[in-house]
């Protein structure tokens, strides 16, 4: 069987370097295409000095680049993955999502690009993550009533949005359980004097800091005892090894909108 060809967009950024590693490691993957932003200084380099395989070139031409390809790989921003989105539709290319700070509208376009290629998008693609999102449905059924819920995240100093894609995506999880809607009983952040809690509410907390890779904590807080379901990531690895899980899968099934649950075989 030959190599899946994968491209790798915002190469040279944190985690895109971790994603070229990660397929230069890989016995069934080979990278077809390093992309990077219009301004980047990078461009024109060998893909090789960020950990991809020698003789791609970095480039910002997304439409040369993604012909021949398999599968996109993108955590960058919405508006460059809305582009990239376009192209790999017109070429029939594959594309797995962890950009994060979508509006709803934007999603929309997501869905409807699913019509006519395999689209892998999960606010976080971390397999751990993914386990405790399907933890979480038990645990908000069991922990209904008499609990209040509150999610605190952290992140390095670089992270633009918050909360965190991944903080939100467990709050849905959490209030689609519930049968509660998030946007109308989340609580982000609290200042001043704010009365006493609403029981029906899901708290957010945001920290940022450091190099903080991701840390999410679901508190559970009843009447003489708390639980906590918490993930802590050490490595940006992980997010990378559950991307090309998910770019395998991709190639294994046909158009469609997908998430790491499905990945994952947990629905």
């Amino acid at each position: 069987m030959s190599a899946l060809k994968v491209a790798i967009a915002g190469c040279s950024g944190r985690m895109g370097r971790v994603l070229l590693n990660c397929v230069e490691q890989a016995d069934d993957l080979a990278l077809h295409a390093a992309l990077d932003h219009a301004t980047s200084p990078h461009l024109g380099k060998d893909a090789s000095e960020f950990g991809g395989t020698r003789g791609v070139i970095v480039t910002a031409d997304a439409a040369a680049a993604l012909q021949g390809a398999d599968v996109l790989i993108d955590f960058t921003r919405p508006e460059g993955t809305l582009h990239h989105l376009e192209i790999c539709q017109q070429h029939g290319v594959n594309i797995v999502i962890g950009t994060t700070g979508f509006s709803a509208q934007e999603k929309a376009v997501l869905g409807a690009a699913a019509q006519r290629i395999g689209v892998v998008f999960a606010p976080n693609m971390s397999v751990g993550v993914n386990l405790v999102f399907k933890l979480l449905e038990t645990a908000s059924r069991v922990l209904s009533h008499g609990y209040d819920i509150e999610i605190i995240e952290a992140h390095h100093r670089h992270k633009v949005d918050a909360p965190s894609g991944t903080a939100l995506g467990l709050g849905e999880v959490i209030a689609r359980t519930l049968g509660r809607d998030l946007e109308q009983c989340a609580v982000y952040g609290r200042e001043g004097v704010t009365g006493e809690r609403d029981p029906s509410t899901i708290g957010f907390a945001t920290v940022r800091g450091g190099d903080i890779v991701g840390d999410h904590t679901v508190l559970y807080a009843g009447i003489g005892e708390r639980i906590e379901i918490t993930h802590k990531a050490s490595s940006r690895a992980t997010f990378a090894l559950g991307a090309l899980r998910a770019a395998r899968f991709l190639q294994a099934n046909p158009a469609g909108m997908y998430d790491m649950q499905d990945v994952l075989n947990l629905k």
